[in-house]
């Protein structure tokens, strides 16, 4: 190993004072110091020094750019300022997804001589979240999630579009725990079916005596939301004569309880919701131009199931410990390569009931075939991997043998089995490393 470089005293303390985990790393990608953040952080980080920043992050023998991974530092090259991107890190406490902010440092010259990474760990992503979290490593899922990490501290109205069962729901409680507004109400409303009456004494509640059976005030879901988040899912099933009362209050952030004289003001962060394809809705006219606009600043697509293929096995194993906590349950070969080759039009919630009812069927600890519908099963490819029958290998390690088998079967092709399998070459690259 070369000897590791002395960083400039002024730097070094800087470093140290500031109070997010830093490190220091050279044009050769070492690690040249830490700061006490850091190593409060991640323990003892002495060993690190002149490691490179790929290795000791994912544990990577090349850079992350060479590696089907995006590198900030390519971007801090380009253009002399600072770089974001969202890493799937190793770290002493697991797989944790981490904001990683790059700042290149310059000399006297001009030249950029070293790199500041700020580490911002997302724990609320982990690969062992809570009972309701998000999880998930693929491509498709990570910039999904730089996404939501990126709105989050704005007040920008946020659009998530996806197909049904992809977690909407989920990713707005994601946008609402990462903004300021976290220790303040997150409201969800329903719009579906929703009649003219309904939706505004849901929404703005109403006055004692506005009509039968108002017996007393009523506080609506706008006000309740108050400082916080309301979330408007399936937005796209209000109907036309609904959508300009939802503009006004949107634009004016004003609105009045049914059967009152006075104005409130609003103070939400709104988050919308559809599995409807708006735009085409806007060109037909059934939903408003200007409503569109208004709740569309910044759109994030949820991938489909199909999309992230490559989160399966991690989505299967962590449904499987929240179904049944007390039973150590696994799938088998044959069954894994079933769900693999399945398209999952109902996406997550589908793969969820489909291993709910694999629990009850099961009498060990064990999925097999036996315990699948038989859509699923057909679905599975004409033949299988040739592995051990009754062996029973990690998920991770049944998915790689799985992948180096699919890859035989289009002679080594990488592009061919990516788009057969659903994932970018990237992911498929990355499931191929040992």
């Amino acid at each position: 190993m070369n000897d590791i470089e002395a960083l400039p005293s002024e730097l070094e303390s800087l470093m140290e004072a500031m109070p997010e985990p830093r490190i220091v790393v050279d044009m050769d990608y070492r690690i040249l110091a830490t700061n006490r953040a850091y190593r409060r952080e991640y323990g003892d980080a002495q060993k690190l020094i002149g490691r490179t920043c790929y290795e000791v992050s994912h544990h990577f023998v090349q850079p992350c750019d060479q590696c089907g991974e995006s590198c900030p530092r390519q971007g801090a090259l380009k253009t002399g300022q600072p770089s974001r991107v969202l890493h799937l890190h190793h770290t002493p406490n697991g797989e944790e997804h981490v904001d990683v902010e790059l700042i290149p440092i310059k000399d006297g010259q001009g030249q950029i001589r070293y790199f500041m990474e700020t580490m911002n760990p997302l724990r609320e992503f982990g690969m062992a979240s809570g009972a309701q979290g998000m999880v998930g490593r693929s491509h498709a899922y990570n910039r999904m999630l730089e996404l939501i990490n990126r709105a989050a501290p704005a007040m920008t109205a946020v659009l998530l579009l996806g197909e049904s069962g992809t977690g909407k729901e989920l990713a707005a409680h994601a946008l609402h725990s990462l903004s300021p507004r976290a220790s303040k109400p997150f409201v969800p409303v329903d719009c579906s079916g929703m009649t003219e009456s309904l939706f505004e004494s849901e929404l703005f509640g109403y006055e004692k005596g506005a009509f039968t059976g108002a017996n007393q005030r009523k506080i609506g879901l706008v006000e309740a939301a108050g400082g916080g988040t309301l979330f408007l899912d399936e937005l796209g099933d209000i109907p036309l004569s609904l959508q300009v009362k939802l503009l006004r209050l949107l634009e004016t952030g004003t609105f009045r309880r049914v059967g009152g004289v006075e104005t409130l003001r609003a103070d939400f962060r709104l988050v919308a919701a559809t599995h409807r394809g708006l735009k085409q809705m806007v060109e037909a006219g059934s939903f408003r131009r200007d409503l569109y606009y208004r709740i569309s600043a910044f759109p994030i697509h949820l991938p489909a199931l199909r999309e992230r293929r490559d989160d399966l096995p991690l989505l299967i194993d962590t449904l499987l410990r929240r179904l049944a906590p007390e039973r150590a349950i696994q799938v088998g070969k044959t069954a894994l390569t079933c769900l693999m080759a399945y398209p999952f039009p109902g996406n997550i919630r589908e793969l969820r009931n489909v291993l709910e009812r694999a629990v009850l069927l099961a009498d060990g600890n064990l999925i097999d075939t036996q315990h699948l519908p038989d859509d699923l099963i057909s679905s599975a490819p004409p033949s299988q991997p040739k592995e051990h029958v009754g062996e029973i290998v990690p998920l991770e390690e049944a998915e790689r043998r799985y992948v180096r088998w699919a890859l035989e079967q289009t002679q080594g092709d990488k592009k061919v089995l990516a788009e057969r399998l659903g994932v970018s070459e990237r992911t498929l690259y990355r499931k191929l490393m040992p």
